[in-house]
């Protein structure tokens, strides 16, 4: 794993653009000691359909994914406050953003007691990217899935 990976959100420059190892070396040293590594974690669940349900179920999942120290990004929480799911044009739109999102994760976990035509593109991606697939169930437990 790559230190620039692990190490967001830390300047490795100072304010007049000069490089700083030192202050970088120590403000990651303070971050990891703080917080520990958390991965971010791309959270791929059901969306459309009973919309109210499927909420609820990626809410749980990211708390799931909190607890096991993760960072977890669902865009299907996000996207839907100002973008219309049921418009193909901004469904289109929202999967491209999806899909630029997954690429910055490091893992992709996989809510298996329903997958959508959605989730199975960002599944999809998500292999050809070459990102690490876990997948898990109804209970948010991890499953071994046959290839």
């Amino acid at each position: 794993m790559s230190a620039t990976a692990i190490d967001v959100g830390i300047a490795r420059k100072n304010r007049e653009g000069y490089a700083d190892p030192t202050m970088y070396q120590a403000l990651t040293h303070l971050q990891r000691v703080e917080y520990g590594y958390r991965p971010l974690v791309y959270i791929c669940s059901p969306y459309a359909g009973d919309t109210e349900s499927n909420i609820e179920i990626a809410r749980e999942f990211c708390a799931t994914a909190v607890a096991r120290r993760v960072i977890p990004l669902a865009p299907h929480l996000l996207f839907p406050q100002f973008m219309d799911d049921t418009d193909p044009g901004a469904r289109g739109l929202a999967m491209f953003f999806n899909r630029v999102l997954l690429s910055k994760c490091e893992a992709v976990w996989v809510y298996t007691a329903r997958v959508s035509v959605g989730m199975r593109a960002e599944i999809e991606w998500a292999h050809h990217l070459e990102i690490p697939v876990t997948y898990f169930d109804a209970g948010f437990e991890e499953v071994s899935v046959g290839a």
